[in-house]
C-alpha cells in the first residue's frame, strides 16, 4: 500500500473533506427527502471528478437533487433537456457572426457558449437525443473541452455531467453507445421513497415554503480535494479485487461465473477496474479515511460495473438483469 505522493499535509485536507461532505448532506437534506444512498454515490462521483448516470422513473427528485448539490457546492449549474431534435450546437455552443464595428470592416466571428459551459451539468433524459448529439457530449465528458469551428474551448474546472435516464419510457429513445456509457464513473439507480419519506415529501412540497441552501464548500476546496483523491492509497487487496471483478465479467475467462458465460456478450474493460479503484478512493475520502480497502470496492461494484456489461438476448428471455450478473461476479470473486 505504497503512496509516495500522499504527504502529511493531505491529512488535514482529508479531514476537511469528510466534514464538508457532512455539511453537504445536511444542506441537500433540507430540500431532498431520503435518497441517502444516491447522495453518497453522487458525493463519490464529485470527489472522483467523474460523471454519473441516474436511472429512475419520473418524479423521484433527480433534477432537484443535482441542482441542490450544485447550490450547496456554490458551483454553476446547467440543465439540458434532451429531445430528438436537439443538435450538437444546442449543447456545446456555436460561432456567431457579429456586425462590424466600423464601416467597411469585416464582420467578427465570436463563440457563444452553450449550456454545457457550467461546473455541474444535468443532461436530462439523455437517451432521447440521437447519436450525433450524444457524441458531442461524449467528447466534452472525456476531454473536458469542446471543438467548434476548428477552435477548442476548455470547459470550466470542475466540470462534471450528471445524466438521467427514464427506464420505463422507450418510445422515441435511442440506445446509449457503449463507449459513452463507459465514460460514466457510476450508474446510480434512484428508487421509490419509503412510506414515511413519501409522507414527508407530500408535506414539504405543499407547504409553499422553499428552503434556501447555503454554499458550504468553495470551488478552490473542490479542486484541491479532486487532486487529493487519486493520491489516496488503496490496499493491494482492494486493487486485486477490482481487477478480478472486471476480468471475470468477460466471457471466456476460465473462472468466470456461469451467469457471465450464459448472459454476457461483452464484459467490463480496463476502464471498469480503473473506475472501481478511483471510486473506492473517493468513498474513503467521503469518510475521511486515509486508504481505500476491500469494503469500498465491494460497496461500489454494482454501480461501477453494471453499465459496462453488454447482456445478450438470453438475459431478456430469462429475466436476468445486469445487477443479478454483477452480484454473481462479486460472489465468485469473494470465494477465490
Amino acid at each position: 500500500m505504497n503512496s509516495p505522493t500522499f504527504v502529511a499535509q493531505d491529512a488535514e485536507l482529508l479531514d476537511r473533506c469528510a466534514k464538508a461532505c457532512t455539511r453537504l448532506r445536511e444542506q441537500v437534506s433540507r430540500v431532498v427527502v431520503g435518497q441517502d444512498a444516491v447522495v453518497d454515490a453522487l458525493l463519490v462521483t464529485l470527489l472522483a471528478r467523474g460523471h454519473a448516470l441516474l436511472v429512475g422513473v419520473p418524479g423521484l427528485a433527480k433534477t432537484l437533487l443535482v441542482g441542490s448539490m450544485a447550490q450547496a457546492l456554490g458551483l454553476s449549474f446547467g440543465r439540458v433537456q434532451f429531445t430528438p431534435d436537439l443538435l450538437p450546437a444546442d449543447i456545446t455552443g456555436t460561432d456567431v457572426l457579429n456586425d462590424a464595428d466600423d464601416v467597411g470592416a469585416r464582420p467578427r466571428v465570436s463563440f457563444m457558449p452553450g449550456p454545457i459551459f457550467k461546473n455541474l451539468v444535468l443532461a436530462d433524459e439523455i437517451n432521447r437525443t440521437p447519436p450525433k448529439t450524444q457524441a458531442a457530449l461524449l467528447q466534452a465528458m472525456q476531454e473536458r473541452n469542446v471543438t467548434v469551428g476548428g477552435h477548442t474551448h476548455p470547459l470550466p474546472d470542475p466540470f462534471q455531467v450528471f445524466a438521467t435516464r427514464n427506464p420505463i419510457e422507450q418510445e422515441g429513445t435511442y440506445l446509449l453507445p457503449e463507449a459513452q456509457l463507459d465514460r460514466f464513473l457510476l450508474e446510480v439507480h434512484v428508487e421509490y421513497p419509503s412510506e414515511d419519506e413519501e409522507r414527508e415529501i407530500a408535506r414539504r412540497t405543499t407547504s409553499g415554503q422553499t428552503p434556501t441552501l447555503e454554499a458550504v464548500v468553495t470551488a478552490d476546496e473542490i479542486r484541491a480535494i479532486g487532486r487529493l483523491v487519486p493520491r489516496i492509497p488503496a490496499t493491494e487487496a482492494a486493487v486485486n479485487l477490482a481487477v478480478r471483478l472486471a476480468r471475470i465479467s468477460r466471457p471466456g475467462q476460465s473462472d468466470a461465473p456461469n451467469a457471465v458465460e450464459k448472459y454476457v456478450r461483452f464484459g467490463a474493460g480496463p476502464r471498469g477496474s480503473q473506475a472501481l479503484v478511483l471510486a473506492a478512493k473517493a468513498r474513503a475520502a467521503v469518510r475521511g479515511e486515509a486508504a481505500a480497502d476491500v469494503d469500498d470496492v465491494k460497496a461500489l461494484a454494482l454501480p461501477a460495473l453494471r453499465h459496462r456489461l453488454v447482456l445478450g438476448y438470453r438475459a431478456d428471455v430469462d429475466g436476468v438483469r445486469d445487477e443479478d450478473v454483477v452480484r454473481d461476479i462479486l460472489a465468485r470473486a469473494e470465494r477465490a
